[in-house]
């Protein structure tokens, strides 16, 4: 039997990576090298913002635990860190026990676990859409059958969920659901109160997984400066709520990469325990565990005592920026981009006038020295292409008001 090969005779790529596609995103980086770019693409926290003296201080403390840290850990997660993560979950208004953490390496790959443990080649998984291209990336290499459910100004449209759910066929039942229901990456969108609860009501019924993805929650910008609002309650606690028989249907993920340090990659869920000990087989053959030294830092540092300011800093700075965004494209192009403020997170979503071919525009912003990412990407089918995301998290407000004048020049070149 003749094994097919590539062009210098060495055996074939598996069919899903003969011609893969990568991060659309991701792809963007050689842009960036380009001298006097300002990037408004990839959803990177501000460096500014890192807290490097506490970091030290936590690694110098975590390297005084002895040479057990430089060993291979559980898989599950360091007992401290798992500790520390359940609590973070309580203060978020979750009922948790470190028992009920799995902690990965980022959020992204508690995802890509449970994408291993409960999606099949051809199963129905729903996505709210726009959606975060990553999550998109993974659901196409598991040869998923990816159903997009809309989203508007409160998130996503829970009522099209339902009607969605009545026309699947039996055979056509979705294994899980993906939001971002706390400043949805990229639409910066807070899923209602009353869709959270009908939400977990569909669950229920039709017997599929939420999974929510909640790295951008604790950025809220009602809560800058002391006076906040208090948020809806997790998906997950909405459903520990509502006290229905039998397994909570939600999956909680997320992540300490944009609230400490991406470097750390230290991410986790809570949920079911029987999903986390299948997703825990998973791991074991992914990467044994994450690795041990950061988490050990990871735990130092939410034992310091230094978080809840790291994070009142970051929301203070991130509405600063936010409103530098959106004022200034409201200021220098009315009617050509338009956008609402979110409420949170790191990203505004930009509606481009129909008038504007979005290539060209695009092409314009890169030679202009502007980079963020077009809309297309955040579809799995039928993009939006008169949609931008722009993030600014990491450039600061002088270079945000540069940035927005250089779109507008990169505007009126793609109108000519």
């Amino acid at each position: 039997m003749h094994t097919p090969s590539t062009a210098d005779g060495m055996a074939a790529f598996a069919p899903l990576f003969a011609e893969p596609a990568g991060s659309p995103i991701r792809e963007l980086f050689p842009y960036l090298s380009r001298p006097g770019m300002i990037s408004l693409a990839g959803g990177y926290p501000s460096p500014s913002l890192f807290d490097a003296e506490g970091l030290a201080a936590a690694a110098t403390q975590a390297l005084g635990q002895g040479p057990a840290l430089l060993q291979y850990g559980a898989t599950e997660g360091l007992p401290a860190l798992r500790e520390a993560l359940a609590g973070q979950c309580q203060a978020r208004g979750m009922a948790a026990a470190a028992s009920d953490i799995l902690v990965t390496t980022g959020s992204q790959q508690a995802f890509d676990l449970l994408v291993r443990v409960l999606v099949a080649p051809g199963d129905t998984v729903l996505v709210e859409v726009p959606a975060y291209p990553a999550t998109l990336q993974a659901l196409r290499l598991a040869q998923a059958h990816i159903v997009p459910v809309p989203m508007d100004a409160e998130g996503l449209q829970t009522e099209a969920l339902a009607q969605l759910l009545a026309e699947l066929p039996a055979a056509q039942r979705p294994k899980l659901l993906y939001t971002v229901p706390h400043f949805s990456n990229p639409r910066g969108t807070l899923l209602s109160a009353a869709r959270r609860s009908a939400l977990v009501e569909l669950a229920q019924r039709y017997g599929f997984w939420v999974v929510e993805d909640d790295p951008y929650g604790e950025l809220r910008f009602d809560a800058a400066g002391g006076n906040a609002t208090p948020p809806p309650a997790t998906v997950y606690a909405t459903a520990q709520q509502a006290g229905s028989a039998g397994r909570n249907p939600v999956l909680y993920l997320s992540s300490l990469s944009k609230t400490v340090a991406p470097a750390l990659r230290v991410g986790w869920m809570l949920g079911d325990a029987a999903v986390l000990r299948r997703c825990t087989i998973a791991k074991q053959t992914v990467d044994l565990c994450t690795a041990p030294l950061t988490q050990a830092m990871a735990a130092c540092y939410l034992h310091s005592g230094r978080y809840p300011a790291t994070v009142e800093r970051a929301r203070h700075t991130y509405q600063q920026r936010m409103q530098a965004l959106v004022q200034g494209l409201q200021q220098h192009l009315p009617g050509h981009i338009r956008c609402s403020p979110p409420a949170g997170g790191m990203f505004v979503w930009a509606q481009i006038d129909h008038g504007i071919d979005p290539q060209r525009l695009f092409d314009a912003a890169v030679a202009a020295q502007v980079l963020y990412v077009p809309g297309q990407a955040f579809f799995p089918h039928a993009p939006d292409r008169h949609t931008m995301r722009l993030s600014f998290a990491a450039p600061d407000v002088p270079q945000i008001e540069q940035a927005v004048q250089r779109l507008a020049h990169a505007v009126a070149q793609a109108r000519d």
